[in-house]
């Protein structure tokens, strides 16, 4: 019991820091690109309630009116619903929000790589731990967005279920080909390994019926770019910090 304390102590520690970094790097890179999206995707969500109200009939004839009012107050409940679905506000509030999905996220990923630690068995400092986060960052981040790329609201996307068993898929299989690769004795391994890699990009990711974004494509290439630094610097951060603590906590492992 007093390893698992150990663990979930050190995974803790590297989650914290490693997750308030990473919310710094978005707050000056990726949640403004957001923003940014956020008012060219409600622009064009409030262009066809634009164009219905020009073409309305200003007078509707009594047959008309009670489908009329009908309408109105289909538009006024959804308006109501839309109200009342609940969302952090802009500033304060969503940087807390951020911050708090980072450090849990940070924690979660902290307690798979110190679960790998455990598994390999061998001397951990916090240059193996580093060596270990770009593992992470190739086979969660990198590896998944290939086909998958990280998208700005308002870009049209496949299914959902479809996309998340994909990107599951990859990242667990490039996790088990590097596996493969970095620790295998063998060569037909290694070989299998990069096989194992390469099968989910072979057979392809979900793709939507129809491409399209109401942002600029310029700025869904900066979202793409600034997230794929910011999960780099996440993963490297959080493999340092994971394998500096797990040294401290576990000697015998660092000896």
């Amino acid at each position: 019991m007093d390893t698992f304390r150990r663990l979930f102590i050190v995974a803790a520690l590297a989650g914290l820091i490693s997750g308030a970094f990473i919310t710094v790097v978005h707050e000056v890179s990726t949640s403004k690109i957001i923003l940014a999206a956020e008012v060219f995707e409600n622009g064009s969500a409030a262009e066809p309630a634009a164009t219905t109200e020009s073409v309305a009939p200003a007078a509707p004839s009594t047959a008309a009116a009670p489908v009329a009012e009908a309408a109105e107050g289909e538009g006024h409940d959804h308006d109501a619903h839309d109200e009342e679905a609940w969302g952090p506000e802009d500033g304060a509030e969503r940087m807390l929000y951020t911050a708090l999905a980072d450090v849990l996220t940070g924690i979660g990923f902290s307690l798979l790589l110190v679960a790998a630690y455990r598994i390999w068995g061998g001397q951990i400092t916090w240059r193996t731990g580093l060596y270990f986060g770009l593992g992470g960052f190739a086979a969660i981040f990198l590896s998944p967005n290939l086909g998958l790329p990280p998208e700005v609201p308002g870009t049209e996307a496949a299914e959902l279920l479809a996309r998340q068993v994909w990107w599951i898929s990859t990242a667990v299989m490039t996790a088990a080909g590097l596996a493969m690769i970095f620790f295998g004795k063998r060569a037909w391994l290694a070989a299998l390994g990069l096989i194992v890699i390469v099968l989910p990009h072979a057979y392809g990711a979900p793709q939507p019926a129809e491409f399209g974004s109401v942002a600029p494509e310029a700025l869904a290439h900066r979202f793409i770019v600034a997230a794929t630094i910011g999960g780099l610097l996440f993963w490297s951060v959080l493999g340092a910090t994971t394998g500096f603590f797990y040294s401290r906590f576990f000697k015998d492992a660092a000896a």
